[in-house]
């Protein structure tokens, strides 16, 4: 059986667009011709590939075969570079999923690595790090930043280091709330930020504290890195917040930790389809240099106002 590369182009970009118009508008075709394309393919493979839902969503055997065209189109580029016949068609984009944290403090260096290298670009998705594994396992993704060390299957994996995440609060802050403490009572009343529904980082530090206490405290929905930060400089609440972002706050004073070893290091790992791609190649070193500022020396441990001292059990 031979697939039409136009119909895997054309089931790629709705699921990549997430619709047929949009698809259509990437292909500039028009959106009965992508419909028709994948009709066709549907056909073709005699199963469903795709969910008219919105937005559109590939079904299992779909999954294989938009996998199957993106790692076409990237090595057809290659190819095509090679050979200097690529410089009068549009490079692809590589649809790569990071976690927020990431994204907002060391990946834009791996990203600006990269572009020295290639005329291609990267389509980055932004999502948490224990959510995009799922990305990749999905075929959404060509490769993640993720806290998944277990391979996906048909991946590679590399460890990058650790995001380290302090639990910080602005002074007045700890000393409305924490003056005799972070106990159980203490974090029961004051106000907590989040993130998002799939962000536990607060919840698993708390547990720390208050074992299997019931934790239900007044919580703000911040999701922005940089609103998250802010949000805790004002005295919103407190947060575990990545120790990149917040280290100058904290060596001003601006910020303080909950309690001695108020920290969490969260593993990264960076996993990626096994192409054979000499972009993917690159992409993997440049995000492997950038990643040593993960890496850290071991430091002495976060002092704060009124800290008990004991040792924070999510560290």
């Amino acid at each position: 059986m031979q697939l039409d590369h136009d119909n895997l182009r054309a089931l790629a970009a709705v699921v990549r667009e997430g619709s047929f118009e949009r698809a259509a508008a990437a292909l500039h075709v028009t959106p009965s011709a992508v419909s028709q394309r994948i009709k066709t393919l549907e056909s073709r493979m005699g199963r469903l590939l795709v969910l008219r839902t919105i937005p559109v969503q590939p079904t299992d055997d779909g999954r294989i075969l938009v996998r199957l065209a993106e790692q076409a189109a990237l090595l057809e580029h290659e190819a095509l570079d090679r050979l200097g016949m690529g410089d009068d068609r549009p490079a692809p984009s590589l649809r790569i999923a990071v976690n927020h944290d990431s994204l907002e403090t060391w990946f834009i260096d791996a990203a600006t690595r990269y572009a020295e290298q290639t005329r291609t670009t990267l389509d980055l998705i932004s999502e948490d790090q224990d959510h995009t594994a799922a990305l990749l396992r999905n075929g959404s993704v060509l490769a993640a930043v993720t806290t998944l060390s277990d391979p996906v299957q048909g991946c590679r994996v590399h460890a990058l280091g650790r995001m380290r995440y302090v639990a910080t609060c602005a002074p007045a802050f700890h000393a409305r709330h924490f003056a005799r403490g972070v106990t159980p009572e203490a974090l029961a009343q004051a106000p907590v930020l989040v993130f998002n529904r799939k962000d536990d980082l607060q919840a698993q530090f708390a547990r720390g504290v208050m074992g299997d206490t019931p934790w239900q405290p007044p919580t703000w929905w911040v999701p922005s890195s940089h609103a998250f930060v802010s949000a805790t400089l004002a005295g919103l609440g407190w947060t575990m917040n990545p120790l990149p972002m917040v280290r100058e706050a904290l060596d001003a004073g601006l910020l303080v930790p909950l309690r001695a070893r108020a920290w969490h290091d969260v593993p990264l790992y960076w996993q990626h389809w096994r192409t054979g791609s000499h972009t993917m190649e690159r992409l993997t070193s440049a995000v492997l240099r950038a990643a040593r500022a993960l890496v850290r020396p071991a430091r002495a441990p976060l002092s704060s106002p009124g800290a008990d001292g004991s040792a924070s059990s999510s560290a």
